[in-house]
């Protein structure tokens, strides 16, 4: 409401019901450190006009006493089946039929699809294959935080497959030279993955390690 660049898409300035759609899938924000999600909202219909959050100086919705304070922080909510109805109605929304989850709780029929083709752009560090053909010379094949060897695991199918880690990501020290001995190591990508979950954290071989060897113990202790 405040933002000034989406002045010309509102549809009134004062606070207001704007449209109706149904709640999809929920998906995770990967910019947020904070796991905010965004949610999709399906077959969407914009209201040709505005309806206010107030008729008359009261609330279209029935608030709480106890959230009578704090009701509107609350992006998502439930609202009674009669407060949708008179929602709809003054939107003059009479012919509405959104595709619903079939009964017996089967959302597939109303997910968008799958496989649609879309760009995306993205800042990536350039490897050198040279140093990461070196790290493995020296270090091997197998995990150094887990153990695991693909070849052992699946034959000739895995053999020869392992990640390479930098110790310290290229994201952070920038262009730089390597030595593979010290600056490198290799590692399923399972271990590689828990090292990297966190962009406002990476964590050392020796922390996904500590974190393996504690979660080994709990459950030989159970």
């Amino acid at each position: 409401m405040k933002d000034r660049i989406y002045v010309s898409e509102r549809l009134s300035p004062q606070p207001h019901y704007f449209g109706i759609g149904v709640v999809g899938d929920s998906i995770l924000d990967p910019n947020s450190d904070k796991n905010d999600r965004y949610c999709e909202i399906l077959d969407y219909q914009e209201f040709d006009s505005a309806v206010p959050f107030k008729i008359e100086d009261n609330y279209v919705e029935e608030i709480p006493i106890s959230k009578a304070t704090n009701y509107w922080r609350f992006g998502v909510r439930e609202i009674a089946g009669n407060v949708y109805e008179s929602i709809t109605a003054l939107a003059k929304l009479s012919d509405y039929t959104p595709n619903l989850p079939h009964p017996n709780g089967d959302f597939e029929s109303f997910r968008t699809p799958e496989g649609t083709k879309k760009q995306r752009f993205s800042t990536y560090y350039e490897r050198n294959p040279f140093y990461r053909t070196k790290a493995i010379e020296i270090h091997g094949l197998t995990c150094i935080a887990c153990g695991v060897n693909f070849g052992d695991v699946y034959g000739t199918w895995g053999e020869g497959f392992i990640h390479v880690h930098h110790n310290k990501p290229a994201s952070e020290t920038g262009p730089t030279a390597i030595n593979s001995a010290t600056d490198m190591s290799v590692g399923c990508p399972n271990c590689h993955a828990m090292i990297h979950r966190k962009k406002t954290e990476t964590l050392s071989v020796e922390e996904v390690k500590g974190l393996r060897a504690t979660r080994t113990q709990k459950v030989h202790i159970l």
